[in-house]
């Protein structure tokens, strides 16, 4: 296919720095252009939205960011349809011109059904989905039609074969989810690569979970390569797939952004040396990692006691990671605290499940709640 971008890095604007942490919607726009024009000035185009972003802020920054201070080709712009935001054919199109109208940006490059698994798969074939955005396509709303996936090689097997039209696949692929069990990236992206349709990576950081490392891994990859990140690593194994047309990173800062360009700029692929050494750092962190929550906060909006599940898990894991034993008592348990004051606690969760339902990592996040609640309060 001839739309592949030039260069492999995306710019998701999913993370984007915020000016009140309590406040997801809070974007600091002004930081967010300085990472945009920094973005642009090193030839990198690809930017991904979606409707729920940032507290839904996502599209409107996009278009005071980049559509209102960049002629609209030069630069690639994506967004999606999430199964969560429709319950008619109607809706369909009402969340589709709202995006229109909240980007600005006439038409979207690239534009996906959003976060298909087993249990939305359903919903998005009931209303013909798949058919209205090739009718998107069609009318010139749409360049480029596929979908972001999280669910088992099998669906996405069945997919590809059902939905032939679609042009491109969106994954989770980072070397930590390599071989897992409930993500399993590398049966996923070998799927995509059977139906021959050009992959986007999501989460190759894993949320920043690769880029917090134990001491061994960070020791691991310093030796190798002492002026190389932690999280460089992460995103050139994902970027060094043949097939991978591009790697989103959710960067949420000038100096996040930096370092991604200054490894991304001039790609260069991993060697198999190199391949080595991110399984044997994955076998390192699966074995030492409380929950793997990405922090992509899906859980969250419909969480009818207002908990901040993501950011608890994070302070759990940090926690996890910690010799408590010999510690006793950590920050985290008056981060936890003031948090608490803006959220509802672990221990309010009421079980209803919502959360379950719509996470892309399939986590217990019921039970996980439950064992921070008891370690915090």
């Amino acid at each position: 296919m001839n739309f592949k971008p030039e260069k492999k890095l995306g710019f998701g604007l999913m993370r984007m720095p915020v000016t009140d942490p309590a406040n997801a919607a809070s974007v600091d726009v002004e930081q967010v252009c300085k990472m945009v024009d920094l973005f642009m000035e090193n030839g990198f185009t690809y930017f991904d939205t979606a409707w729920m972003y940032n507290g839904f802020a996502s599209e409107n920054v996009a278009k005071k960011a980049l559509v209102e201070r960049y002629p609209r080709e030069s630069f690639t712009l994506s967004t999606k349809l999430h199964a969560g935001f429709f319950n008619s054919l109607e809706d369909r199109d009402t969340v589709f011109n709202a995006q229109l109208e909240k980007t600005g940006a006439g038409y979207f490059d690239y534009y996906l059904l959003h976060g298909i698994e087993a249990a939305m798969l359903p919903k998005y074939e009931k209303f013909d989905c798949f058919n209205w955005l090739l009718e998107k396509k069609a009318q010139g709303l749409v360049r480029h039609a596929g979908f972001s996936f999280h669910d088992t090689p099998q669906t996405l097997d069945r997919i590809l074969t059902e939905h032939p039209q679609m042009e491109f696949v969106q994954l989770q692929i980072n070397y930590l989810d390599w071989e897992s069990e409930w993500i399993r990236s590398k049966e996923c992206y070998e799927v995509a690569v059977k139906h021959g349709k050009p992959v986007i990576v999501m989460e190759p950081v894993k949320g920043g979970t690769l880029a917090d490392v134990p001491e061994e891994v960070e020791k691991l990859f310093k030796e190798k390569e002492p002026e190389m990140s932690v999280p460089s690593w992460a995103i050139r194994f994902a970027a060094s797939l043949p097939g991978v047309m591009l790697v989103l990173s959710g960067m949420s800062s000038v100096e996040q952004m930096q370092d991604n360009i200054s490894f991304m700029k001039d790609f260069v692929p991993l060697n198999e040396e190199e391949k080595v050494l991110c399984h044997k750092a994955a076998g390192i962190i699966n074995s030492r990692i409380a929950i793997p929550c990405t922090g992509c906060s899906y859980c969250t909006e419909g969480c009818p006691m207002h908990i901040c599940i993501p950011k608890y898990f994070s302070l759990y894991n940090e926690d996890m990671r910690e010799n408590l034993a010999q510690k006793g008592w950590t920050i985290n348990f008056t981060n936890y605290e003031i948090l608490s004051k803006d959220f509802g606690k672990a221990s309010e969760c009421i079980a209803c499940g919502q959360c379950e339902g719509v996470c892309p990592q399939h986590l217990p996040i019921i039970e996980k709640l439950r064992d921070v609640a008891a370690h915090y309060e």
